[in-house]
């Protein structure tokens, strides 16, 4: 009993401090008296646990309503970070579905003031194959595309249908090593040649030497190729290379359209007549 006693001497003590006051309160029921010396003793010595006991109580509810206020925060943070992705994402494809709007409104203009028919189509592939740049369209023999037919924006020339089927077709692109335009300078109207020199500008060919050709002249097609209708825009010269001797120039032409970012284009009807044919015949555009 005694060791027991030894032990938890410091908690008894501490109970009769804090239970003192309460039998106090019990024996003299409603009736006020003046303290004396042991109840100011008392309260003397419990008063800082007391202030203790507080401080720690509150120190704890602090803890606590400051780890659930956070909660809340971090919570609402999430929500707002999600709310702002989900915005963002709304806003980018906003912007995307505007820009193809206004791409595909250009086209409808450009088709409504052409001369010809024209077939509106989605670039829905790339050929991975460098002996051939060419891209592939959503439309094909049942739309009225055939090889050999002109393809366009209302930027400028693309290239021709090389290869067509019943909903696709290929496109040969005008920056081929293979492909050949017959253009003319609109300022001048001297003619030429721009040939394909795979990624880059095109070259200018069978210019003469003598003909009035400038860096920054506009280059149109020349309708003279059995492709491309005259007057469509090939691009602009960047470079001329002129000798002393040698009967043509050369110089290099920059695409007025990007090739490497095509989406929506525009195929062309037949021009020329027989030149481009249906799917039983060849094309006079065939490479």
């Amino acid at each position: 009993m005694l060791s027991l006693l030894k032990r938890n001497l410091t908690l008894l003590i501490v109970g009769g401090l804090l239970l003192y006051p309460f039998g106090a309160f019990l024996t003299t029921g409603r009736r006020g008296r003046d303290p004396n010396f042991v109840d100011r003793a008392v309260i003397g010595l419990s008063a800082p646990l007391q202030r203790g006991l507080i401080g720690l109580i509150d120190g704890v509810k602090a803890v606590v309503y400051g780890y659930i206020d956070l909660r809340e925060v971090r919570q609402a943070n999430e929500e707002l970070r999600a709310e702002n992705l989900q915005l963002r994402a709304t806003v980018q494809a906003l912007g995307e579905t505007r820009a193809e709007n206004e791409r595909l409104r250009g086209l409808l203009g450009y088709a409504e003031a052409a001369p010809g028919p024209e077939i509106p189509a989605r670039v829905i592939g790339v050929n991975p194959v460098a002996k051939l740049l060419s891209v592939r369209i959503n439309r094909g023999e049942s739309d009225g595309v055939f090889r050999g037919m002109s393809v366009v924006t209302p930027d400028g020339i693309i290239g021709q249908v090389v290869r067509s089927t019943g909903g696709w077709a290929d496109v040969a692109l005008v920056t081929d090593l293979q492909s050949r335009v017959g253009v003319r300078v609109q300022r001048s109207r001297a003619r030429g040649t721009a040939a394909g020199a795979g990624k880059g500008p095109l070259r200018l060919e069978n210019m003469l030497r003598t003909e009035d050709v400038q860096e920054g002249d506009l280059i149109i097609t020349s309708g003279t190729d059995g492709v491309y209708p005259p007057g469509l825009v090939v691009g602009k010269v960047t470079r001329l290379e002129k000798t002393e001797h040698g009967m043509f120039l050369g110089g290099d032409v920059a695409p007025a359209v990007d090739t490497t970012r095509l989406e929506e284009v525009l195929v062309m009807g037949n021009p020329f007549g027989a030149l481009v044919q249906g799917p039983a015949g060849g094309s006079g555009g065939e490479r």
